[in-house]
């Protein structure tokens, strides 16, 4: 049975997708929804399905980046919001694109093309050359530094603009997020955080925190040499390790 990905990080159009896959295709299998760049690559890697629908645009990792990194052979179908003539730049035999909203016919097309690649066992192209096109042609497409998080509060799941994060804080394999209205917690470490991250707005200053550095608002040194920062909400202070303490020295 052929499998599919669905990756995007707009959960109502990654249902539509999958919804209308299920009624076109109905013996294709799905895989659980990812719904960011770096969840689709762990798909990728760990169960290697045959299609992939990737999102151009999601956190944490571009869908061009993802395609670019998985060392599968899975063929790519690049979900996007572009138009026409953005999306020129793809080149259907390597790798095969839907507009959103997904519509019936376009869908179809592009699962006529899939069922004959597979039933040739064709294995996918190269993408380096189509992915340099595409991210030449559509601005912020190859991916860039990480402006929102989708973050949980119980059941809620919050839409965050990372520049109204306090500090994120490691809790295990997850990261919590401190914003002024509280504390929500994302599906992902911190060290993997760390490198989405503008190292011009944050900085680490502790092994388990990142710290957003327009919210500091002082540092002090206490008797035992030790250096803390204070956020401008004027209530929260947080440890800033010896390793990490010359960064402060310089501002």
């Amino acid at each position: 049975m052929t499998r599919a990905l669905i990756a995007d990080d707009e959960p109502n159009l990654a249902e539509h997708l999958r919804g209308r896959l299920a009624q076109l295709w109905p013996e294709l299998e799905i895989l659980p929804l990812a719904a960011n760049g770096l969840e689709a690559l762990r798909a990728l890697d760990e169960d290697e399905p045959e299609v992939a629908f990737l999102d151009i645009r999601m956190p944490g990792l571009s869908g061009l980046e993802v395609a670019g990194r998985s060392g599968h052979a899975t063929h790519v179908v690049f979900v996007t919001a572009y138009d026409q003539y953005a999306v020129e730049a793809f080149d259907r035999e390597a790798a095969d694109y839907v507009l959103k909203p997904v519509t019936d016919e376009r869908l179809e097309k592009c699962i006529e093309r899939l069922k004959k690649k597979l039933a040739a066992a064709e294995r996918p192209p190269a993408l380096d050359d189509v992915l340099a096109r595409i991210a030449r042609a559509i601005p912020g497409a190859a991916g860039g530094k990480l402006r929102w998080i989708r973050a949980s509060k119980g059941e809620v799941v919050r839409q965050i603009a990372v520049d109204d994060v306090l500090y994120f804080q490691a809790s295990d394999k997850y990261t919590c997020v401190m914003t002024r209205e509280g504390e929500s917690l994302i599906r992902l470490p911190l060290a993997e955080l760390a490198d989405q991250l503008d190292p011009e707005a944050f900085a680490q200053i502790h092994r388990g925190t990142i710290v957003n550095l327009r919210e500091v608002a002082s540092t002090r040194r206490d008797l035992g040499g030790r250096t803390f920062v204070m956020l401008r909400d004027g209530k929260t202070e947080l440890p800033v390790s010896r390793a990490y303490a010359p960064l402060f020295k310089q501002m």
